[in-house]
């Protein structure tokens, strides 16, 4: 699950419409949400707090053997105007599970965001602070971001800990998207590494799109947009450190289907690591409103080992009575509250691998909580089968 302080990050690139998914570090972002979920160990709590929609604190309280904790606090220029209270939060959007590609839209022209007022431009750059300091390690974590441009994004993550090499590190990212394609430049002092990445996707141009006095047109003009049901994507990193003179490259296939597929939405991945031999592929499925399947598949043509994993996400709803759902198709979608809409009781999430190692999360809300509550298991130790245990609480206003 989502914490409070991730959740309000996603809506700061949503809100300064900023596509996530249009980028190669997000290529198995759907079979990762689905096979590699959080297994919570010990006992945590969060208490988080909107208290403005520029303002958000967050404090974290954990147990694993030793009493541990953090403080967080957020800073967004751009007003965020998000449900904050965990009992109105819907699970929808705090639980990373299977991820729909939603169309390739135009990214808006400069001029467009500019505001003037007696001959001066007073619009500002949304841009989001956001800092974490772990106790009792007195680590610190940092992170700014910054929309320079309607297609352009500067990210800085900083890290401040005694234990690393020079006390710390900064890794600055500099992402560019363009609908048809995106490129993302990063340099971490860790190492001094430098990296370079690229997304580019078959097919519709969003940039075709015709405009009228600034405003984009709701009709594109490839007409061969009208007939593209799925998306075809491919995608190559590549890193390299002068100290430690070592690097690395990728590279990857996605093709998903797009809402106006009409049968079951899937995604299909295939990624490639020449230097290291490894090859990965997943097929991730909603196979139902409520059910969704995946499988990855891992191969290394120098060792000739592999790994196989299997994944499900099962979504349990409310019982709505007869009444209620007749009434709902009887008056219009914006009369409906927020109560009847949200019919979510919790999620099941499970994982097995070819080694026996199985993982299982249930995550749901608990009047005014959320609760994740998990379990790692390796079904070959027969004495000791049960591994970590862990259960998370959040609370939020």
């Amino acid at each position: 699950m989502l914490e409070f302080m991730d959740y309000v990050q996603t809506a700061f690139h949503a809100q300064s419409r900023w596509n996530i998914d249009n980028s190669y570090a997000s290529l198995t972002t759907s079979a990762h949400n689905l096979l590699d979920f959080h297994i919570p160990q010990g006992a945590r709590l969060h208490v988080s707090s909107l208290s403005s929609p520029n303002f958000a604190t967050s404090y974290t309280l954990g147990s694993r053997g030793v009493v541990d904790g953090s403080l967080s606090f957020l800073y967004s220029s751009l007003g965020l105007s998000i449900p904050s209270k965990s009992s109105d939060v819907a699970l929808e959007h705090l639980v990373r599970g299977y991820r729909h590609l939603q169309e390739l839209n135009r990214s808006d022209e400069v001029h467009w965001n500019e505001i003037w007022q007696h001959g001066k431009r007073i619009d500002r750059k949304d841009a989001l602070l956001y800092g974490r300091l772990y106790l009792p390690t007195s680590t610190l974590e940092a992170l700014y971001l910054r929309r320079i441009s309607p297609t352009r994004l500067l990210r800085l993550n900083c890290v401040s800990d005694g234990n690393l090499p020079n006390g710390g590190s900064i890794l600055a990212l500099l992402q560019n998207d363009y609908g048809k394609y995106s490129t993302e430049y990063l340099y971490s002092t860790d190492s001094a590494l430098l990296g370079v990445r690229g997304l580019y996707n078959f097919g519709y141009d969003p940039r075709s799109y015709e405009h009228d006095h600034g405003t984009p047109s709701l009709l594109p003009t490839d007409p061969q947009h009208d007939h593209q049901h799925g998306r075809l994507s491919a995608g190559a990193e590549a890193y390299f450190s002068p100290i430690n003179k070592s690097g690395g490259v990728s590279c990857g296939l996605r093709f998903a289907t797009l809402p106006v597929h009409t049968g079951f939405p899937y995604t299909m991945t295939l990624t490639v690591n020449p230097l290291m031999g490894n090859l990965s592929s997943t097929y991730a499925v909603k196979a139902g409103k409520d059910l969704a399947l995946c499988s990855r598949f891992d191969f290394n043509v120098y060792s000739y080992e592999s790994d196989v994993v299997i994944g499900m996400e099962l979504w349990q709803r409310k019982h709505i009575p007869p009444e209620v759902a007749w009434a709902n198709k009887l008056i219009r979608p914006e009369w409906k509250k927020a109560d009847v809409e949200e019919d979510v009781n919790g999620v099941l999430k499970a994982q097995m691998d070819n080694n026996g190692k199985v993982g299982l999360l249930w995550e749901c809300r608990v009047k005014e909580l959320l609760v994740s509550l998990g379990a790692g298991f390796d079904l070959k130790k027969r004495e000791r089968m049960l591994g970590s245990v862990g259960v998370e609480v959040s609370y939020s206003t």
